[in-house]
């Protein structure tokens, strides 16, 4: 196999996915924040709550649609540049694939339309319920595309005949304990998207004093939303590491730099890894045993060190090390951020600190570029494999495929992706900015 395929189908693949998962998590996380707000108009008969859920639904809608049109290309990639790897893991890969395309974006696409025609054609209840079939729909999208991408993290409940990876174990494959906790954390990763964007154009109004009520409501709920989202990212947060560590020790040693075996290892709060070398140039600020207690749940625990593996087998230190490190980071931030906004928001305090509103609004894009760096630390930290332990990534590019064939194709996607994003952000924009709709006029 040309390795030059192999890395070109990589950066192929890599491309698009992160450019789709600009999309995934705003979905997960609004869709339920417009339900929410639908189904408090419904209850009370308020209509700051209807004109909210039409204007963040507005913004739902431009975000849902761009996200479908990226993700249709991703799947054909499996049959155009991976068609090594496609008949290796099909009879396993392939199902909940097919669960998600043929169940879960049916649910999405049918009682989406139902929400956008349904306005004054239904009752507020069968409304409301549609919006949340939507948010089902697409929260359970993830859980299927997560176990696709668990078992290729962890595989279970196969076994290897005739050349191939066939399935065994059904049960054993979507309740794999990685997909799940790895669901979890990302839905709730998504629903962190979601609040901080919320909080962000709020924010951006309330500097400006327009339309101060609605965009008050909007950061209180955003913010409670957010706050409680980042405990469940935080808590799921931990039990992935102590996952990874069991069943895919060599990642989790490209997290921390880790390059010796050892019992009981310390935490350095500060690291800077040489991989040329083998070695840390760096190693400073040291909690005894607290690497350990973090991998383990046990100070005495022995934490797999990179040399143990062969040097084709370690993942790249430095994209790991780093991606991880600027989540953890910026994940705390965001914990910070999420208590002193809903401590404002429920003081109605938020309008006396600019400043913090102007933070507010800067940190829009960070929650996304953290799910792009979980990501970073989930695919280059289980390289050199495919399937973990199992299956190598140079094995599963497409044998028919050229170099050139890929280019080309690269090339249109990127210009393509480009193109649509950059309506998709000039959409969000102008009708972010617009604000919400008058309020209907009493008759």
């Amino acid at each position: 196999m040309d390795m030059d395929v192999v890395l070109l189908s990589r950066w192929q693949f890599a491309i698009t996915c992160m450019f789709h998962f600009i999309f995934v998590p705003l979905t997960l996380g609004l869709s339920v924040l417009v339900a929410w707000m639908e189904t408090k108009y419904v209850r009370t008969g308020d209509e700051m709550w209807l004109r909210m859920t039409k204007f963040w639904g507005k913004l739902f809608l431009i975000n849902f649609a761009l996200g479908v049109v990226t993700g249709i290309t991703m799947e054909f990639q499996f049959g155009m540049n991976w068609a090594e790897y496609s008949s290796y893991v099909g009879d396993i890969f392939g199902a909940p694939l097919a669960i998600e395309a043929t169940v879960t974006f049916f649910l999405e696409s049918v009682f989406i339309g139902l929400w956008i025609f349904g306005w004054d054609k239904v009752s507020k209840k069968t409304h409301a319920v549609t919006i949340w079939l939507v948010a089902l729909g697409t929260n359970l999208s993830a859980l299927w595309i997560l176990i696709a991408n668990g078992w290729m993290q962890n595989p279970v409940g196969y076994v290897i005949r005739n050349g191939r990876a066939e399935m065994i174990d059904f049960v054993a494959v979507i309740t794999n304990k990685y997909a799940i906790i790895k669901f979890f954390h990302q839905i709730t990763s998504g629903y962190t998207v979601a609040a901080f964007f919320v909080m962000g154009i709020a924010a951006w109004h309330l500097l400006r004093n327009q339309h101060v009520e609605f965009f008050k409501r909007s950061f209180r709920t955003a913010a409670s939303f957010g706050l409680a989202a980042l405990i469940v990212v935080l808590i799921t947060g931990d039990f992935h590491a102590v996952e990874i560590a069991e069943v895919q020790p060599s990642k989790f040693a490209a997290m921390e730099a880790v390059w010796e075996t050892q019992k009981a290892a310390p935490m350095n709060l500060l690291l800077f890894p040489d991989e040329a070398n083998e070695r840390n140039r760096i190693e400073a600020l040291a909690i005894p045993g607290m690497l350990s207690l973090m991998a383990f749940h046990d100070v005495n625990g022995v934490v797999k060190g990179l040399k143990d593996f062969p040097p084709d087998e370690r993942p790249p230190v430095w994209p790991v090390f780093i991606s991880f490190r600027l989540m953890v980071g910026l994940g705390t931030l965001f914990v910070v951020l999420a208590i002193v906004g809903v401590w404002l928001a429920r003081k109605d305090q938020l309008q006396r600190y600019p400043l913090f509103l102007k933070i507010m609004v800067l940190a829009i894009p960070l929650p996304y570029l953290v799910n792009q760096f979980g990501w970073i630390v989930a695919e280059l930290g289980r390289q050199p494999w495919l399937v973990y332990g199992v299956f190598k990534t140079a094995d599963g590019a497409s044998k028919a495929v050229s170099a050139g064939q890929v280019v080309g194709s690269l090339i249109g996607f990127t210009l393509l992706y480009g193109f649509l994003g950059v309506v998709d952000i000039y959409l969000l924009i102008k009708n972010a900015k617009k604000g919400p709709e008058a309020p209907a006029l009493s008759k």
